[in-house]
């Protein structure tokens, strides 16, 4: 998946000598680090969700925006945002897992990998010097895994039991940046959320940035503030989760 992603950057950012500053084609690139405090439950075909205890961890996230002049069609952004969970807990009750039984009072290993992309597409709804607000729809596909390791009741031993999954769920997106003049500062905010039946996911961050070269070739931004993913999925490729990774990120973003 993170190849993907930065093949479709790199194939973004060949466009980017047609551009005659923000005239005809603007490109956004950039990585941001994120120190996660992670938490949450999942279940797999209808089983009772478990709690585990998922270890704080810093994942990193890269992103590439096309912006353009031609009316109707909208700008277009990919974010690739690694989410590998790795945790464990000690149960109280049977846990059920992909046909296996793990015994109670046993401690049970877990690696959750919800890394996923987005792809947003967005119309720049106000855009200036001091104020710009974008809307849009987004889209976020999974293609990851979750494996559970512990003893069963079947064995009496350690098994591990993997479960792949797939698929997309579709957000609704918006953004909004106001700058202070003359400094290169502004804040932000970036989102997306839905809210379908039993199915919950919000995605946003805010935060400040500081743009600390600005001219005709190229701008540079320095960014940090806080995010914070809420992933409440409902039957995903048979697939529950209630996960909630939140916490303080910062970055880099070059605009061409």
């Amino acid at each position: 998946m993170k190849k993907y992603c930065l093949a479709a950057a790199l194939s973004m950012a060949c466009l980017a000598p047609a551009a005659q500053a923000d005239t005809l084609l603007g490109l956004y690139v950039g990585v941001d680090g994120w120190k996660a405090d992670n938490e949450g439950s999942f279940s797999y075909k209808g089983n009772a969700p478990q709690n585990f205890n998922f270890d704080d961890e810093t994942f990193v996230s890269y992103y590439a925006a096309l912006e353009h002049p031609v009316p109707l069609v909208p700008n277009i952004k990919l974010r690739y945002t690694e989410l590998e969970l790795t945790g464990s807990t000690r149960l109280d009750k049977t846990f059920s897992f992909n046909g296996s039984d793990y015994v109670v009072g046993t401690t049970v290993n877990s690696v959750s990998d919800l890394t996923h992309i987005d792809y947003t597409f967005y119309y720049e709804i106000f855009d200036n010097d001091l104020i710009s607000i974008d809307l849009g729809v987004n889209a976020k596909q999974f293609d990851g895994e979750i494996l559970v390791k512990g003893t069963t009741q079947q064995g009496g031993a350690d098994y591990t039991e993997t479960v792949e999954f797939s698929g997309f769920v579709p957000l609704v997106y918006g953004r909004a940046e106001a700058g202070l003049p003359f400094t290169g500062l502004s804040v932000f905010f970036e989102g997306s959320f839905v809210a379908i039946d039993d199915s919950k996911v919000q995605d946003y961050q805010m935060g400040i940035a500081w743009e600390f070269i600005d001219n005709l070739a190229i701008d540079v931004a320095v960014k940090a503030g806080y995010r914070s993913m809420t992933l409440e999925l409902d039957d995903v490729d048979d697939i529950n989760t209630n996960i909630d990774a939140s916490g303080p990120f910062a970055g880099i973003q070059v605009h061409f």
